[in-house]
């Protein structure tokens, strides 16, 4: 309901305030909008030629070719037809039709390749009756947490492998575990258009994105020359295990879960205590060594989890003979099932992703962005923290949006300023959480996700402050 909400109303103020921008003459245009692309000119105003003829302002727009003349911060360009097109700063995001199409080419077609893949290898889980195992193994703790469900349910075991590649930083491969983990707690689902407990804690935990490889981040740093690229991992390991934490407590507070126990407190402990290991381990190793090893653990985990999975279902094949079937057509069956999952999540990702793009686009979202930075430096907040908060406000909303803050505000402040090191920061130990909420319920024809939306926002929030005093501390 309240993701619902939400599309409905940042789609009727964003639309509703251009056109009241335009009706004012505050906005020129409304191409952009609609057909624009991200980094596009921004046109405020457009002349003919004639009404330049013979100033010099028209000899140095002509004289600059197609690269177009700046005066001031106003970039004027002629076209073919002789028209001189005025431009302050570049557009946003991708207009309307622009998302629909990259959300097409660059989103779910990528995604249906990884469904494709993961979900015929968790098949073989499934019909080597490798799942029915591992969900045995894991339900004296995740019973605790997920007390609907049944001690041995098979969606502990896709939860596992969402975890672990989440942990790993193998963001394409958790996707699917995670679908198929949606898919098997909905199986159980009394009423299938509302999103029942354990749902609303996997999501959130998954949401929370328990990291400890940040590879992409440091593949960023370093293309900006950061002095030491990976040490962004400590403060993101940090941040992401304390908002892991929020969101396993606040969601427990909410359903009544007893978290105070045997199991769940030796769980909690163990993970801290192997995250514990490996920074130290980690921190020890230098530079090149450091991306090197993480870049070679994370990659070589994913070989290692197909490795077992194969050599599992080749061991116990026996299993697929006696249901009449064998490894490869179990794979490829499998796969079938991904692909038909993928064309579940298209329309909601379409639809949260337009939506997205209008509110940035109208310019609310910049309006939302600065009252906040105002506020804040109002109350004494430190200019280097304010000059971060971008990436924190659109990271909930769109990944390549606060990505391009990032990369802005590393370039702008240097990467090994506490704004470019907050930057990376919020990017790295936080998720997509409008996109993260469509897609996973989408998948499954939920309607009514309760208060997913409420907690995942405020763990957002805890991961940002929790960002700013780690991030403060740790380099200062």
């Amino acid at each position: 309901m309240a993701l619902s909400r939400f599309w409905t109303f940042i789609r009727i103020l964003s639309i509703g305030y251009v056109l009241v921008m335009l009706a004012t003459g505050h906005q020129y245009t409304l191409g952009g909008l609609v057909n624009g692309k991200q980094g596009d000119p921004f046109i405020v105003a457009e002349m003919d030629t004639t009404a330049l003829q013979g100033t010099p302002l028209l000899a140095n727009i002509r004289s600059a070719g197609e690269a177009g003349y700046q005066q001031g911060d106003k970039l004027y360009t002629i076209n073919s037809t002789g028209v001189v097109k005025v431009s302050v700063g570049k557009q946003q995001a991708d207009g309307l039709f622009e998302t629909c199409k990259s959300t097409l080419t660059s989103l779910w077609l990528p995604l249906i390749g990884y469904l494709t893949f993961f979900c015929g290898l968790l098949n073989l889980l499934v019909d080597s009756r490798a799942m029915e195992k591992m969900a045995k193994v894991l339900s004296p703790i995740f019973h605790r947490i997920f007390p609907d469900l049944s001690k041995d349910h098979p969606a502990y075991g896709f939860m596992t492998l969402n975890f672990a590649a989440n942990f790993l930083g193998l963001d394409s491969a958790a996707t699917p575990f995670g679908l198929k983990a949606m898919e098997s707690m909905q199986a159980d689902n009394p009423e299938k258009d509302k999103a029942t407990n354990s749902q609303i804690m996997f999501l959130c935990l998954h949401a929370a994105g328990l990291t400890l490889l940040p590879t992409s981040i440091i593949g960023y740093r370093a293309a900006q020359g950061a002095a030491n690229p990976a040490d962004i991992m400590i403060p993101c390991i940090i941040t992401s295990f304390v908002g892991t934490i929020a969101a396993l407590f606040l969601v427990a507070w909410k359903q009544r879960i007893n978290l105070f126990n045997l199991p769940v407190m030796l769980s909690v402990v163990g993970v801290s205590v192997v995250i514990g290991g490996l920074m130290a381990y980690i921190t020890g190793l230098g530079g090149v060594q450091k991306f090197h090893f993480t870049d070679n653990l994370s990659n070589g985990m994913l070989l290692v989890i197909i490795l077992l999975i194969v050599g599992y279902a080749f061991l116990f094949e026996r299993y697929f003979t006696q249901k009449g079937t064998n490894m490869f057509d179990s794979f490829i069956h499998g796969a079938k099932d991904g692909f038909t999952t993928g064309l579940r999540v298209l329309p909601y990702m379409i639809a949260m992703l337009a939506a997205l793009s209008i509110f940035r686009n109208s310019g609310l979202m910049g309006i939302v962005m600065d009252g906040l930075s105002w506020t804040m430096a109002l109350v004494g907040v430190d200019k280097q923290v304010i000059d971060a908060i971008p990436v924190a406000l659109m990271r909930p909303f769109s990944a390549g949006g606060s990505r391009g803050f990032m990369l802005d505000a590393m370039k702008t402040y240097g990467p090994d300023s506490l704004t470019g090191q907050l930057s990376c920061l919020f990017q790295g130990a936080a998720e997509t959480t409008f996109y993260v909420v469509a897609l996973y319920f989408g998948s499954v024809n939920v309607k009514n996700s309760r208060y997913t939306l409420g907690i995942m926002l405020l763990v957002d929030l805890i991961c940002v402050i929790t960002a700013v005093g780690v991030c403060t501390v740790y380099f200062s």
